[in-house]
């Protein structure tokens, strides 16, 4: 995948970081703000796992980070890259349009709360998915398979002990099976919508760490081989927004 660090990254794709009502900071400092942590973060199978059980480092990502949404609304939000009004999809209309696009993937975590809210994590491809490859089975293969394959690695980076207690140092699970997923799949992008209040014992995991979100630092990483991830850090209720579908976003009251 192309390199989209620093001097080498496209403009547009600085502009869409930027544009959220998180901002995008440093990962060693990014209070109420969202980064985009190392991969070696994150422990994964290494070539001779099922022989060794050796888990390794990693690496780099496939991927690269996006954007990142904090949002609420009248009801549990889903289908948010359908609306031809989102941000990015403006964004990529803009940027290509016609031709080849980058491609997108972007994964809806339902928050459960009365508030309805959403962490949407963004991530974009500017190269073809390579043939043959997991993530190409994974768009080109029914629910089913992407139910067995889907999984979520959270590491707490930083939070109170409690939290830590619930959790782990690293959690690692795949969510298709645990939680239910739903997916929309277009030709330059897909949306995983997941519903955590689906889960008894995930509803109340994310409860627990609910009431210490302002003091929690989380690496989030999805599939594949660390393909993509996202650090948010003491997340400030008041900067969510509002999400409408007929309008998109708009600020908070």
């Amino acid at each position: 995948m192309a390199n989209l660090d620093g001097d080498n990254e496209p403009e547009w794709i600085k502009r869409v970081k930027s544009e959220g009502a998180i901002p995008f900071l440093d990962p060693d400092d990014c209070s109420n703000g969202w980064a985009s942590p190392p991969g070696n973060s994150f422990m994964v199978r290494g070539p001779e796992y099922f022989s060794t059980k050796v888990k390794v480092p990693g690496g780099e990502f496939l991927l690269k980070p996006l954007g990142f949404d904090w949002i609420k609304g009248p009801k549990k939000i889903s289908d948010i890259l359908n609306n031809p009004k989102h941000r990015i999809r403006m964004a990529l209309q803009d940027e290509t349009p016609t031709g080849c696009r980058p491609f997108i993937w972007a994964f809806n975590l339902q928050v459960p709360s009365k508030e309805n809210f959403s962490a949407v994590a963004y991530f974009v491809g500017l190269e073809p998915v390579p043939e043959g490859s997991l993530m190409e089975q994974f768009l080109k293969g029914d629910d089913a398979f992407r139910t067995k394959r889907l999984k979520l690695i959270a590491n707490i980076v930083k939070g109170p002990w409690i939290v830590r207690k619930a959790v782990g140092e690293q959690a690692i699970c795949v969510i298709g099976r645990a939680l239910t997923c739903k997916y929309c799949i277009a030709d330059d992008f897909i949306e995983v919508d997941v519903d955590i209040g689906s889960s008894v014992i995930a509803n109340a995991i994310v409860h627990l760490a609910y009431n210490y979100i302002s003091t929690l630092s989380v690496d989030f990483s999805f599939p594949y081989r660390e393909s993509n991830s996202i650090r948010t850090s003491r997340t400030d209720f008041r900067s969510s927004k509002i999400f409408r579908a007929a309008d998109h976003f708009s600020n908070a009251s």
